[in-house]
């Protein structure tokens, strides 16, 4: 992707002070306050922070050649220093807290780093995605994150391992290919409109056929469609995203020296990981999943970058979302 077509550190700064001062002035005006929001904003920043640097023009590539392999624990260090002044502020602090947040930053970056001088698709890299899976799945974020707890809660969970996913395969490992940017490139357009279009004309009559999803338009919710468009792309389909095909895909591809192999079984394991959603084994949304993932992947493949990925993954969620409820 030609570098004139991609977020500029800059841009990224001015959405992330935007989106955070938006988010602090809601939060504010719905009766937070004091020490403790203020401590729960500074992780948020925090995390949010680098989110979007690092898909910025030429940021990881410049801390990757200016601090090397250091600079990933680097982050760890400052994502570790983040959760202090968080259970600090927030009077939550507990060693057994402390200690699951120090394994959950050290554990990826030393596998990370026992795997540097090995080609990409070492066993390290896909222990390491199946850790940083594990940790958002199962570990309880409102027991990790206890204030304010909620949905917040669940976002800090997936920005903090989002972090030091990035430190560990972006900076340690270096994995090259995952096309973690914001920017926009030729033919993208129609890429992602007829992989949207296509995705749901499948997903509808298959889910509607198997009694796993009913039509039921949310007519007077509808003015909330940007709010829940930004939050699903932000916190949802990047993440999914950058896991699952910039990590996942791209790496298996490389093992196994076939996009297509790559393309298919990330595409199948995401599917799986939808298997405990709402209840175990849910089935039906595992299959929709899977034939969803394929064209999350398709795009990926297309565009090289897990922006434009996102970007139909939040499509297909919004629209299920707003029109269809879950039998």
């Amino acid at each position: 992707m030609p570098q004139t077509r991609q977020l500029s550190p800059f841009a990224a700064l001015g959405i992330w002070a935007t989106v955070t001062l938006a988010g602090a002035l809601y939060l504010s005006w719905h009766g937070y306050g004091g020490v403790a929001f203020a401590a729960a904003l500074t992780a948020f920043a925090f995390f949010f922070l680098f989110q979007l640097l690092f898909a910025a023009r030429g940021v990881s590539e410049r801390l990757s050649a200016r601090f090397g392999r250091a600079g990933g624990f680097a982050v760890g260090f400052s994502v570790f220093l983040v959760y202090l002044i968080y259970s600090l502020g927030t009077n939550t602090f507990a060693l057994s807290r402390v200690g699951v947040i120090a394994g959950l930053i050290l554990i990826p970056l030393f596998l990370a780093t026992s795997a540097q001088n090995s080609a990409p698709g070492a066993w390290q890299d896909f222990l390491t995605i199946i850790g940083v899976w594990i940790a958002v799945k199962f570990v309880p974020a409102g027991w990790l994150w206890p204030f304010p707890g909620g949905s917040f809660a669940h976002v800090l969970v997936i920005l903090f391992n989002l972090t030091v996913a990035l430190a560990a395969f972006a900076l340690i490992r270096r994995v090259g290919g995952v096309g973690y940017s914001i920017g926009w490139g030729r033919n993208w357009a129609f890429f992602i409109i007829a992989s949207a279009a296509f995705c749901a004309c499948i997903i509808i009559a298959l889910g509607t056929g198997i009694h796993f999803i009913q039509f039921a338009p949310r007519w007077s919710e509808w003015r909330t469609i940007p709010l829940v468009s930004m939050g699903t792309i932000l916190f949802t389909a990047w993440p999914e995203e950058f896991l699952f095909r910039g990590l996942l895909q791209n790496l298996l591809s490389r093992a196994s020296s076939s996009e297509l192999a790559g393309w298919w079984t990330a595409s199948i394991l995401f599917g799986l990981s939808h298997l405990p959603n709402s209840h175990f084994p849910n089935w039906r949304y595992a299959v929709l999943a899977s034939i969803a993932g394929l064209f999350y992947g398709w795009t990926w493949r297309k565009t090289g970058s897990i922006f434009a990925s996102a970007l139909v993954h939040m499509l297909v969620n919004v629209m299920w979302h707003f029109l269809f409820k879950t039998v």
